[in-house]
């Protein structure tokens, strides 16, 4: 059995945050002892943690950047656990738990997973130049998708080890078995009925998500008669400025903004497909959610998007910020028969390749590796 602390930089609603609980989930279902330590106080998927007898979860509190009470109350708290590993989501986490484990003398192996493909501007290309020599010092880094990697390893970001270990998805959360009287349901109840196209977008709402390309695409189909619709499942910064685009096109009553959703499954489900607009993304759950749910993904084309899309089987690809091919894909699949033909391909795309108990194995094995390899056995396994 492992002991295992697996550190976020928050509970946030976000990828890496929703991938560390699923890994701390499925590890304690398997027998695992694991303790969650996220660092700032937003605790939005803190219902969503399941750890089992033994597992703890502690927020540091910190309130700056880098807390110093927060940064000894991780290494006490490290000293009272004597993990077996350490798993650090993204650079913040890991700066924070190379820091803690030195100051807690514990000789744990510590794996950074990492979950960016780009940055956003100088402040944080800045910042990884000073976080690069903590991924050099790490016992191993996992990146995500094959372009990532490449990227990263062409500009200095490596480990000791390197892997490459894709997300996953729970094929049984994730799988479609409503009737169709249950989905005509959900739509009416959103205000959407049989013949509208209804095209879903499951992210926050953030600049880099670029919401407002849909609803530029949507008065597009609708020109050219489409009955498009948008079905914007989440919260956030940008929706004033989708909803002031959607009105200055007319559209107000097209475009459904549902709010933050503990569940989005019965969302996405009420879709006909799902678009990523995004200007930044590196290897979408989202897109592998709505994919296990059996609706084609049409996704800019960036990060590993084409390592999960084979246009034309299961989902279409269209260059960044390109909003005619964007049109050009969302129209091919207005005709009910190919986008439920694609679906089912993309739902097999995720069970041959992408589901979560295959992402759990190989961080399961990873994990039991670099314990014996880093440690003495009598340190690294707990009896």
């Amino acid at each position: 059995m492992l002991r295992v602390i697996l550190v976020t930089g928050s509970l946030s609603y976000g990828g890496a945050e929703r991938h560390s609980i699923a890994l701390m989930n499925r590890l304690a279902e398997r027998g695992h002892q694991c303790h969650a330590v996220y660092i700032k106080n937003v605790g939005d998927q803190l219902d969503r943690v399941r750890l089992r007898e033994g597992g703890t979860v502690r927020c540091l509190d910190a309130t700056r950047y880098f807390d110093r009470r927060a940064l000894t109350d991780f290494a006490a708290h490290i000293s009272r656990i004597r993990p077996s590993a350490v798993v650090a989501a993204n650079p913040y986490a890991l700066l924070y738990g190379w820091l803690a484990l030195r100051r807690a003398g514990v000789r744990a192996p510590l794996a950074v997973t990492f979950h960016t493909t780009l940055l956003p501007g100088v402040k944080q290309w800045l910042q990884m130049l000073y976080y690069r020599p903590f991924f050099w010092l790490a016992d191993c880094l996992v990146f995500i998708c094959k372009a990532q990697q490449r990227r990263w390893r062409r500009r200095g970001v490596f480990s000791r080890r390197n892997e490459l270990i894709y997300n996953g998805v729970d094929t049984e959360e994730f799988g479609d078995r409503r009737s169709p009287e249950e989905r005509g349901r959900l739509r009416s109840a959103l205000g959407f009925s049989d013949a509208d196209f209804v095209i879903g977008i499951s992210a926050l709402l953030r600049p880099e998500k670029n919401h407002v390309q849909l609803v530029d695409a949507l008065a597009v189909l609708r020109k050219n008669g489409i009955p498009a619709r948008a079905l914007m499942i989440g919260d956030g910064v940008t929706r004033p400025a989708i909803e002031a685009r959607a009105l200055s096109l007319g559209l107000e009553g097209d475009v459904v903004i549902t709010g933050l959703q503990p569940d989005v499954r019965p969302y996405i489900a009420a879709c006909d497909a799902l678009v990523l607009c995004s200007d930044a993304e590196t290897f979408s759950l989202a897109a592998l959610e709505a994919m296990a749910l059996g609706r084609p993904v049409v996704h800019s084309d960036i990060g590993g998007a084409a390592e999960m899309i084979r246009p034309g089987e299961n989902g279409f690809l269209f260059p960044v910020g390109d909003t005619e091919a964007l049109v050009d894909r969302l129209a091919r699949l207005s005709h009910r028969a190919d986008r439920e033909r694609m679906g089912r391909k993309a739902r097999e795309t995720v069970e041959a390749r992408f589901s979560e108990r295959a992402m759990v194995d190989r961080y399961e094995r990873l994990l039991l590796d670099l314990c014996r390899t880093r440690l003495p056995a009598e340190e690294a396994v707990v009896h």
